[in-house]
């Protein structure tokens, strides 16, 4: 049996080589959107959104040693209630937002905190005293903001470095992730 040739048209060559033309374009497409998507992620993970282990026990019993929080990374408005993760001599602190720029914070000797002459409201467990050197009352500077750890007792916040630049927050805690062992 003869063996059949195949002619080599110039139209074939030409046809042969558009499709590995577009084979080499549909590769690169697919490489630049998985570039692009991974670069997506990169930055809503950095810059939007940020994942903080929690470490020690200064927001006991609202969060554990160990836990995972997601917190929203974005600058926003805070609020009085709102826990935020900061950063304080290079490390990350958890903290509930007492008050906010403007207003005046009083702690007592009793374990009562009072901001603007109202007694703070809560479920805190743990009474407040005086730590540090601030002198009360403290007038919160604006752009700040006056944080207590929930577990007043074993925790330094604002009663040790004072008011809370809004630009050493790193984000609001959205929701917890997963509980110890990670």
């Amino acid at each position: 049996m003869k063996k059949k040739r195949t002619l080599v048209t110039p139209q074939s060559v030409i046809k042969k080589r558009r499709q590995q033309v577009l084979l080499r374009q549909e590769y690169m497409m697919l490489i630049l959107r998985a570039i692009f998507f991974i670069l997506a992620i990169y930055i809503f993970f950095t810059k939007i959104l940020c994942f903080v282990r929690v470490e020690g026990t200064q927001m006991f019993p609202a969060l554990k040693d160990g836990d995972l929080t997601l917190c929203y990374s974005l600058p926003q408005q805070y609020r009085s209630n709102d826990i935020i993760v900061y950063e304080q001599n290079g490390q990350n602190h958890f903290g509930r937002i007492i008050s906010v720029g403007g207003n005046d914070v009083n702690i007592d000797g009793s374990g009562d905190v009072k901001i603007n002459g109202i007694s703070e409201g809560g479920e805190i467990v743990y009474s407040t005293y005086k730590k540090g050197s601030i002198s009360y009352p403290y007038h919160v500077p604006q752009d700040s903001v006056f944080v207590l750890g929930d577990y007043r007792k074993e925790t330094k916040d604002s009663r040790s470095y004072g008011a809370i630049a809004k630009t050493q927050i790193k984000g609001k805690v959205l929701t917890i992730l997963r509980r110890r062992g990670l």
